[in-house]
């Protein structure tokens, strides 16, 4: 990333990220807890990874009637997303577990769906975690033409019913991230505009090991069991409904009405606000009470907390996003929050429906 020019968070004396910081090791130092994840969360992941096993293995071998098999595939959709918010997100981190070879387990989970965990880091960790929502740098928020995600973007006419269309378009996520992004981002060597770090060895060997692997596991032997037809119908129910899944519980955290665009000087290069107000103005929360949604999303449902601690598993959110909340009071900046999953997805429409026009 040093190769390129990215923006620069501004110096302050008063560091609002420093307090949240202590308050937030005060809440553990009190309890003696760690930060990272709990038993709950190990169950959970293993009862995850055993049924999306269990779900193919139905689906492969024992070929059920039509509406049964139609059913496990949306629930394989499903568990392709919830294995990637509860386990590999949090392991990506290092928050999944005090352990670094769990950690590094629950992160390789992503290999099982497909994707390609250097890839993962620097996009995520590395890049959007840094620069939220800064347009020409965040790569989660470049969708290519049919959508423009960010003020500052290029806007053409066909934008005008993007916030019609784009339910079609996340569906297509995941089908576009397998085949597509991951190969555009090795063989380009960049993230965007960043180049991407070098590759090792066993980050080339990793990469392609994972690409047969998917091309085994859900296209050959699926046609070689069931026949090419009805493994096309069952992967594009699949991938649709987790590409949807996933696009939208990543997009309600960051491209809803309120969130802020941040537009780095032209002479000094730096951002208008330091590291974690910059995160608090472009981070929404939504359904925060909702204990279901938290269970499935892996707690991403808690996004500001999430960028402010990343390193902290999402299973201790509910608890220190009070602490948050009150940080944000003391120093008058907005806390954005959707209490449903429902008015959350409203205000990601009437944000596109904004940036659909001129």
């Amino acid at each position: 990333m040093s190769q390129v020019t990215t923006p620069k968070f501004p110096s302050v004396k008063q560091s609002l990220h420093t307090e949240l910081k202590k308050r937030v090791q005060q809440y553990f130092d009190e309890r003696g807890i760690p930060a990272t994840g709990t038993p709950k969360l190990f169950t959970k992941a293993i009862i995850m990874v055993i049924a999306f096993v269990l779900v193919y293995l139905h689906l492969l071998l024992l070929t059920p009637v039509w509406y049964l098999a139609v059913m496990e595939c949306i629930i394989l959709g499903g568990l392709v997303a919830a294995i990637g918010f509860n386990v590999m997100h949090d392991g990506s981190h290092g928050s999944f577990s005090t352990n670094k070879w769990v950690n590094r387990i629950a992160a390789s989970s992503i290999s099982m769906l497909g994707a390609n965990h250097f890839m993962w880091n620097m996009k995520h960790n590395m890049i959007h975690h840094s620069f939220t929502n800064v347009d020409g740098v965040d790569d989660d928020i470049e969708v290519g033409i049919l959508m423009r995600m960010a003020p500052t973007q290029k806007h053409y006419k066909v934008h005008k019913f993007q916030h019609v269309y784009f339910w079609i378009l996340y569906m297509l996520l995941y089908v576009f991230w397998i085949f597509f992004a991951d190969y555009k981002k090795y063989f380009s060597r960049k993230i965007g505009s960043v180049p991407l770090k070098k590759m090792s060895w066993n980050d080339h060997v990793e990469f392609w090991s994972v690409k047969v692997y998917h091309a085994i596991v859900f296209i050959v032997l699926p046609i070689a069991t069931v026949g090419w037809l009805y493994w096309m119908i069952g992967f594009i129910i699949m991938s649709f409904f987790a590409g949807f899944v996933l696009s939208i519980v990543f997009q309600l955290a960051h491209t809803v009405e309120h969130t802020e665009f941040p537009i780095a000087d032209i002479d000094t290069n730096k951002l208008p606000d330091e590291f974690a107000a910059h995160q608090i103005k472009t981070t929404a929360n939504f359904a925060t009470r909702n204990k279901l949604v938290s269970w499935l999303v892996g707690g991403l449902n808690f996004q500001i907390e999430h960028h402010l601690f990343p390193k902290i598993s999402h299973v201790h959110y509910p608890a220190i996003s009070e602490i948050v909340r009150n940080v944000c009071r003391e120093y008058q900046l907005q806390y954005i929050e959707y209490p449903t999953m429902r008015k959350a997805v409203v205000a990601h429409v009437r944000f596109l429906r904004q940036m659909g026009r001129p």
